[in-house]
């Protein structure tokens, strides 16, 4: 999908579709100039009551214009009430109501966002997040449809979007990059388990190599030789053969970032076998794995400055011959040995020797599981939130961010010492479930057991991963949830070498702006701070300073900081302020030395 931005207003502007927000009961007289070239039109859908402004109602009307062919009005909700998610369910509701219409082009009026009182603490402006959810709600799986119920409109998706903003309203590119990353993720999650064996998600991810992306696939014997006999455990009761993909974007330097996401292409459960009831979604475990292959995606896409190992286990778990038997015991890679009763409490038993090959072979300085682990993960949210837990309350605080930033919402739940007890096993040194009682939490305590002092947080997707029914911005199916929340996390955390790349770039008073020719040195400077302990350890203290958290909760500098405005930068007086920090001013005097 081509996306532009143009200067033109809603008046002059050309269009097959137009859409025009609207908040509820509030300015309905906004568009007067629109509404009086369409001959009152507006006005009179407002006076009889059929369109009001109310949260994710649409109206679309025809007009009898040369160069305006139709006009979509869509409700924003109370203005009080604006929130990001609210822009992206109200800017998918109004895509969503253009489907099975024919319509290839859509330009998008933003002006009514930048008004009095719209008011917005987040790091895109308004218009970003409508535009967000107007991109995502657009994706379809239709790979195995062979015809649809109308052939006239078959080829006419929306092909181009024009949005009526200035050039630094929306982060184009990130946008881009974020929604080409959560469509791999849904297409590899939709695909049936007869095309998306552990041999077909190893050929995906192979398919993303790149200058600044490995891939490498480890085959049984290489397995076996690594001593993953928690993972194997698992693989042996399937024909296909297990496929232990490692890949490594190297965006940065220093100790990597790794994300390990499950990737069961299918549970049957075992010989533990599930009920035969929605045994079909059972593709969708490897939700983890096709999250984790967008992330890397999207990672390499927008350049982020950061280095990430991705694991992703790959195997079926079926019943064959040679399954694992209830009561077996294996050793995992850290040496430790687990009692498996019950097979179908495998993820945590694929994700031991993936989380312990990771740290071994990698030494990151973070680790971030996500897998769809548990039942009662589901019992606990419903379909609404992530279960976290983990060792490090600096990393969840930090996904906590990242989370209310893009509303793939989590929830911390507690790892108590006394979970321990749970897993005891009587002739092993662990066993792979807990009993009914806190199934949740001991599942996540088991993982706990083979990450040592890594910081490290689990990431329970098994309540999120799939929707049953279509949302606002999130079509039946698979919903890449993880895609978009560690994408902004990531982001987040190189934002502070991004921050401090901009403030160190040569400044030029006597023009009040930075030298023009300078600006390119700022990535320079990123990849310096990032090459050297000493800057580093100050870059990480820098963190957690009052001066350096208000730059970074600021909209107004991330946004200028996004679109490269370095006007907007040099006359904020709160990075201004930033640049006297004496820990800068220790991190300057060591870059030019």
């Amino acid at each position: 999908m081509d996306i532009k931005i143009s200067a033109e207003t809603e008046v002059s502007a050309k269009a097959e579709v137009l859409v025009l927000p609207f908040f509820e009961n509030h300015r309905a007289d906004f568009y007067a100039g629109i509404d009086e070239k369409t001959g009152g039109l507006i006005k009179r859908v407002f006076d009889t009551k059929a369109f009001s402004g109310k949260h994710g109602q649409t109206t679309l009307l025809y007009v009898n214009d040369r160069g305006l062919q139709s006009l979509l009005l869509v409700g924003l909700g109370k203005l009080s009430d604006l929130s990001q998610d609210k822009l992206r369910r109200s800017g998918g509701k109004a895509f969503s109501s253009l489907k099975d219409k024919g319509v290839v082009s859509v330009t998008v009026a933003t002006s009514i966002l930048k008004t009095e009182g719209v008011v917005l603490d987040a790091h895109f402006s308004p218009a970003h997040y409508f535009l967000e959810g107007a991109l995502l709600s657009q994706y379809r799986f239709m790979r195995y449809k062979t015809s649809t119920d109308d052939d006239d409109n078959k080829d006419k998706e929306i092909k181009e979007v024009i949005v009526l903003a200035a050039q630094d309203d929306v982060a184009v590119r990130w946008l881009e990059v974020v929604v080409s990353a959560v469509g791999l993720a849904k297409d590899l999650t939709n695909t049936p388990a007869n095309d998306m064996t552990p041999t077909q998600l190893s050929n995906a991810a192979l398919a993303l190599r790149s200058d600044d992306i490995a891939v490498k696939v480890l085959e049984l014997k290489e397995i076996e030789q690594e001593g993953m006999g928690s993972y194997l455990a698992v693989a042996r009761g399937s024909s296909e053969p297990p496929k232990f993909i490692i890949l490594e974007y190297m965006g940065g330097s220093g100790e990597p970032i790794a994300i390990v996401g499950k990737s069961v292409t299918f549970d049957s459960g075992g010989l533990s076998l599930k009920p035969a009831e929605g045994m079909e979604q059972m593709k969708y475990d490897m939700a983890g794995g096709a999250a984790t292959l967008g992330i890397i995606k999207g990672a390499s896409e927008y350049k982020l400055p950061v280095n990430i190992v991705a694991i992703l286990p790959a195997t079926e778990n079926m019943p064959g011959g040679k399954a694992t038997r209830p009561g077996d015991i294996v050793k995992a890679i850290t040496g430790k040995t687990i009692e498996i009763l019950n097979t179908d409490a495998e993820g945590r038993l694929v994700l031991a020797d993936a989380l312990g090959y990771v740290i071994k072979h990698y030494k990151p300085r973070e680790v971030i599981d996500m897998a769809t682990l548990t039942g009662a993960c589901s019992v606990a949210f419903g379909n609404e939130a992530i279960a976290m837990m983990g060792n490090n309350d600096d990393l969840m605080a930090r996904l906590k961010k990242a989370s209310d930033e893009t509303y793939e919402r989590v929830w911390q739940m507690p790892l108590y010492e006394e979970y321990k007890e749970y897993l005891k096993s009587d002739i092993a040194d662990i066993k792979n479930i807990g009993g009914r009682e806190g199934g949740l939490v001991t599942a996540a305590y088991f993982l706990k057991e083979f990450v040592d002092k890594t910081p490290w947080v689990h990431l329970d997707i098994a309540a999120t991963a799939w929707n049953n029914k279509d949302k606002d911005y999130t079509p039946k199916g698979a919903s890449a949830i993880g895609v978009r929340l560690i994408l902004n996390f990531l982001r987040m955390a190189v934002s502070v070498l991004i921050v401090l790349g901009c403030v160190l770039t040569p400044y030029v008073p006597v023009r009040g702006v930075f030298a023009a020719d300078a600006i390119p040195s700022s990535k320079e400077l990123q990849q310096e701070m990032l090459q050297n302990p000493d800057i580093l350890d100050i870059v990480m203290s820098l963190k957690n300073d009052p001066d350096f958290k208000q730059v970074l909760n600021d909209p107004d500098i991330m946004r200028a900081i996004n679109a490269n405005d370095i006007s907007a930068l040099a006359a904020n007086p709160k990075f201004t302020k930033l640049m006297d920090n004496p820990k800068v001013k220790e991190i300057e005097g060591k870059l030019h030395k």
